[in-house]
């Protein structure tokens, strides 16, 4: 394995979990590696604490990719998360000659090099590798492949590995590029090598190995087919995360929060509150309440606090309590109790009956504006799956693979961040009476047909809840053109801001509080928090300010009327009226890949009236008084 402590190879912590996770490739000046799984990470791994988000995955715990210091002290010790270099087949861009790289070859601080030209140009990797539904990634055997359209001979005499990749300058695409044996000169262009199941003749079965493992004992049996994909084709690595906000202990409890919080941080509470109703369930209760030298009574008001005082027999999910808890307390943030990683406080909207009409209606659009000081984000890399993302309730897709490769992973990497951030929640009377008119549920349904039938359906099910509600595409909506325009308002890019949409269905019964409002967060900030512009910009008069431009913006697009009239944009057709040129952001900021987005549900249009429709109405006329006075 090749630790990646050289100073060209570093990574950034948040990196370690995505995009270069666990089984995640990154390419660096050249060279391709692979991300290791856990068992390769140092001791030095800090711990990072999240007990609501350890009892949804059921893990004990959490650790960070340790820091590697400057200087010399950087090649003192080793470090983790580790890197293997991936795919092993490299070749040298002059002469061509292909080489199958080894573990006993690597020098550290070292690219591999071509010994047989001048110079010793460095080797790159080959293009191609092939993945499988069942998550296992390895090399083409090119050997094979070579060798595969030629019947004049017995392969067998070709068992040393002297191949060639040779490009020629006679066509153009992948015919040009071939591999050919330099024993028989057997050869074959990589025409085709796209093609679902083209490697099905080379080999009948996948290996069933990952990168990292070299002994043969950790093969698994995989039955699946491998597909040949490119090295950073988008289907090679589909990452599973999880992120969760650190809700501090809710106000009102019998004893002091210093009591809460020791009950919180005890090394038993995950297994606890993990299975409330197990057969160790009181045990663990005990243990606790022991070693925290309080009232056992104590430790179970403090879990039904914290699980929104939502009886553990109900159906919930675990999703469903994590988004619960946090709706809580930045709806009401005076009902929870301030710590060092979350601040919050209620900020009025400043609008008054003197306000032009557009700012009243925005007004009685909105009910809870809050703004965070400080909050702190916890986001864990559960697995992954390759060439397609992880099935759903009908079965089919991409196996989940464990980022413990060998046994069930008792902890997951994971990495905090420090923030700030806005929360806003908008009037639940209106917002009902709007989802009930019947152009806006027939507008939703159709939406909703596509992400039933999308291969990412349940993980969109996961965040949007068993139904798809108005409510939910609209709020997504919203967050998206106000991360757009905070990027301009507040000093932040783009890409260093996130969202949290609370604006899921739940089950008949359940019991949980309709939520309908947004959080836009800072996601890149150190343990000393950030610059303080998102906190500016949800007081007033900023934040109506905002949110009047960011409604104006929405109204128009570059390609309208073509994403204005469209009736299934993106992927699977997930979207309708949004585009990369008014409503998509980087990847890193939406919680669904850019998608169940559409204007219209935001701002309306001839057949569908938007949420915000009047305030929009509002402020045009306004703006056209303006411009004939003048």
């Amino acid at each position: 394995m090749n630790n990646m402590k050289d100073i060209r190879r570093k990574v950034r912590r948040t990196q370690t979990i995505v995009p270069f996770g666990v089984g995640g490739i990154i390419d660096l000046r050249g060279e391709s590696f692979v991300a290791a799984d856990i068992r390769s990470w140092a001791k030095a791994a800090e711990r990072v604490e999240s007990p609501r988000l350890a009892a949804k995955l059921r893990v004990e715990d959490f650790r960070s990719a340790p820091v590697i210091p400057s200087g010399k002290a950087a090649y003192a010790s080793r470090t983790g998360p580790s890197y293997v270099r991936f795919p092993k087949w490299l070749f040298c861009p002059q002469c061509r000659q292909m080489k199958f790289w080894r573990t006993e070859l690597e020098t550290k601080g070292k690219h591999p090099v071509c010994e047989h030209c001048l110079g010793r140009p460095q080797l790159a990797p080959m293009r191609f590798i092939q993945v499988c539904r069942g998550g296992h990634m390895s090399d083409i055997d090119w050997r094979r492949w070579a060798h595969s359209q030629s019947d004049d001979h017995d392969q067998r005499q070709c068992q040393v590995r002297r191949l060639r990749f040779v490009a020629s300058p006679e066509s153009s695409g992948l015919e040009a590029l071939q591999v050919v044996c330099d024993v028989c000169r057997a050869g074959r262009s990589l025409a085709g090598i796209s093609q679902k199941n083209i490697l099905k003749r080379l080999q009948r079965q996948c290996p069933g190995t990952h990168p990292w493992q070299y002994e043969n004992d950790e093969a698994e049996a995989c039955e699946e087919t491998p597909q040949a994909v490119q090295r950073g084709a988008s289907n090679v690595y589909f990452p599973v995360t999880h992120s969760a906000i650190d809700i501090p202990a809710p106000a009102g409890l019998p004893e002091d929060d210093e009591l809460v919080q020791r009950v919180v941080d005890n090394r038993f509470w995950p297994d606890f509150i993990s299975a409330p109703d197990g057969p160790l369930a009181g045990r663990f209760k005990e243990i606790v309440a022991m070693q925290c030298d309080v009232s056992v009574e104590f430790v179970e008001s403090v879990w039904l606090r914290m699980a929104g005082e939502v009886d553990s027999r109900s159906s919930a999910t675990a999703d469903d309590d994590l988004s619960i808890a946090e709706w809580a307390a930045l709806s009401a943030p005076e009902s929870v109790i301030g710590s060092k990683t979350f601040s919050v406080r209620r900020t009025p909207l400043g609008i008054d009956q003197t306000a032009p009409r557009s700012m009243r209606e925005l007004a009685d659009a909105i009910s809870t504006v809050v703004v965070a000081d400080r909050v702190r984000e916890v986001r864990a890399l559960e697995g992954f799956s390759r060439y397609e993302p992880t099935p759903g309730d009908d079965g089919e897709g991409g196996r989940l693979v464990s980022v413990n490769t060998a046994r069930r992973a008792k902890w997951l990497p994971a990495v905090e961040t420090y923030g700030e951030g806005i929360f806003i929640a908008v009037d639940e009377a209106r917002l009902s009476s709007w989802e009930n008119l019947p152009s806006v549920r027939d507008w939703t349904r159709r939406i909703e047909r596509d992400v039933d039938a999308s291969f990412k359906a349940d993980r969109l099910r996961a965040k949007s809840g068993p139904v798809l509600l108005p409510r939910f595409v609209m709020l997504h909506t919203l967050a998206h053109h106000f991360i757009r325009q905070l990027s301009y308002d507040s000093g932040y890019n783009a890409a260093s801001l996130r969202e949290r949409v609370y604006a899921r269905s739940h089950s008949p019964g359940s019991g949980h509080p309709s939520q309908a409002g947004v959080f836009v967060y800072t996601a890149a900030g150190d343990a000393e928090g950030t610059l303080g512009g998102l906190v500016r910009q949800g007081k007033s008069p900023y934040l109506a300010e905002t949110l009047i431009r960011l409604l104006e913006s929405a109204q128009w697009c570059s390609q309208d009327p073509l994403c204005a009239d469209s009736t299934g944009r993106s992927l699977a057709n997930l979207n309708r009226a949004a585009c990369h040129a008014c409503t998509l952001l980087p990847e890193t900021c939406c919680e669904i890949d850019n998608s169940i987005l559409d204007r219209t549900l935001l701002i309306g249009d001839g057949e569908v009236p938007g949420f915000f429709q009047e305030a929009l109405r509002a402020a045009l006329d306004e703006s056209a008084e303006t411009v004939n006075r003048s």
